[in-house]
């Protein structure tokens, strides 16, 4: 009876072990026009999303790995779709994992890809996918990779000899031009084809403006942020609002990566409160502005952006990247309508911060700076009538009349060029 009993329990224990060998097989699939499937009975979201850099065979990979919840909606389960800065994959499981007899409540796989360098966004959902406002059934992550850099091996005295003569041969030529100008004046290095260059304009900063879509007052107010940026702040400005064609060529999530990672600043402008369409109603009328219609992008940027955010929450150097800007008149941080993810940025209220904004933005850390940088320094660079637009945008979302007139901090220099 005992080896009836002991056989019994170790085919137990092999069946057990052979039913959670699951292979999974994915391949990229390219049908830009196909949209994933949708069914009204589909599968759990998924568990957990992750990905790290690993190095195989001397060339690094991405090791992205998914939990899958093993419960009853585990038969609808078809495939797994993984979407990697645009590019898809779709990832089959054999056997099928409502035939494998699986006893955990949740089931690890993980798929190697080549690395891209950069800032790579990574969006995985189980498929079909729920009917829409379901929920968010895609899980986020992102990763930061950088290039390794080439190092080769040289002698170290060579070096600092090299270095050394290097060093003298340059300042002596140096000093010749020098001489040769002060002698001959310019009309010999004229002479020679050189021509003298003019003065360069102030250098525009790149920044993303990102938001939420809120209602047309709010939508106003961005718009006039974003034109006193472009045209009086000495920035190059990225919004959705003027990229659209951009966006529906790549992507909300593609277009929002690539400008993430060109921009100086990243801007997520908020209101200071909730802005209740009742608010907005009953506010009186202001025909300074046309009506601004909110692109169908902002819906799915501000989740994004703060997703974005939350991911780069354990850098300090990655998050000083993001910046708040709040619209209004200055809230207590307790009744503050910002969201968890952004409480750990820096954060400007406008129209209050304006001049301390427009600073910051031009104003680059120690170990950037070069000498051919601009140097920050008090000047009038732009008047008060730059900023009625802005301010009386700013002012109607509190549903009051606009007036240049306020008690606000004088406009005073943000750059000038010497």
């Amino acid at each position: 009876m005992m080896w009836a009993a002991s056989l019994f329990f170790f085919y137990y224990v092999v069946a057990q072990g052979t039913s959670d060998e699951i292979k999974v097989e994915c391949s990229t699939f390219h049908d830009p026009g196909r949209f994933p499937p949708v069914s009204d009975t589909s599968p759990s979201f998924l568990a957990d999303l992750r990905v790290e850099l690993v190095t195989v065979g001397g060339e690094d990979m991405m090791n992205i790995s998914w939990a899958i919840n093993i419960d009853a909606s585990i038969r609808t389960l078809t495939s797994t779709r993984i979407v990697i800065s645009g590019e898809q994959y779709r990832c089959e499981y054999n056997p099928a994992l409502a035939t494998a007899g699986l006893s955990s409540d949740k089931k690890w796989f993980h798929y190697l890809v080549k690395a891209s360098y950069g800032f790579v966004v990574i969006q995985a959902a189980n498929l079909p996918l729920p009917p829409p406002n379901s929920g968010d059934y895609y899980k986020y992550v992102t990763i930061d990779i950088t290039r390794p850099t080439k190092k080769s091996a040289v002698d170290f005295t060579s070096t600092v000899v090299g270095a050394i003569f290097g060093g003298l041969a340059g300042l002596m030529i140096l000093s010749s031009c020098f001489i040769i100008y002060k002698s001959c004046g310019t009309n010999f290095t004229n002479s020679l084809g050189f021509k003298k260059l003019p003065t360069s304009p102030m250098a525009s900063i790149p920044v993303l403006v990102v938001y939420p879509a809120e209602n047309s007052a709010f939508q106003q107010a961005v718009v006039a942020l974003a034109e006193f940026l472009q045209w009086h702040g000495g920035c190059n400005v990225a919004v959705d609002m003027w990229q659209q064609g951009k966006i529906a060529e790549l992507g909300p999530m593609r277009w929002l990566a690539e400008q993430a990672k060109a921009a100086h600043r990243v801007l997520i402008v908020c209101p200071q409160v909730d802005i209740s369409s009742s608010q907005t109603s009953h506010s009186p009328p202001n025909h300074t502005f046309p009506e601004s219609s909110i692109p169908a992008a902002a819906h799915d940027l501000y989740p994004l952006i703060l997703n974005m955010v939350a991911s780069h929450a354990k850098s300090a150097s990655n998050l000083a990247k993001f910046w708040v800007v709040q619209l209004g008149e200055q809230q207590d941080k307790n009744l503050s309508n910002l969201a968890p993810e952004l409480r750990a940025c820096k954060t400007f209220c406008l129209v209050k911060d304006l001049n301390k904004l427009c600073r910051g933005l031009h104003t680059q850390s120690q170990d950037e700076k070069k000498i051919s940088d601009l140097i920050i320094r008090p000047g009038n660079a732009y008047s008060e009538k730059c900023t009625v637009k802005l301010r009386e945008a700013v002012e109607k979302l509190g549903g009051h009349q606009p007036s240049i007139f306020r008690e606000v901090e004088p406009l005073r220099s943000v750059v000038a060029i010497v």
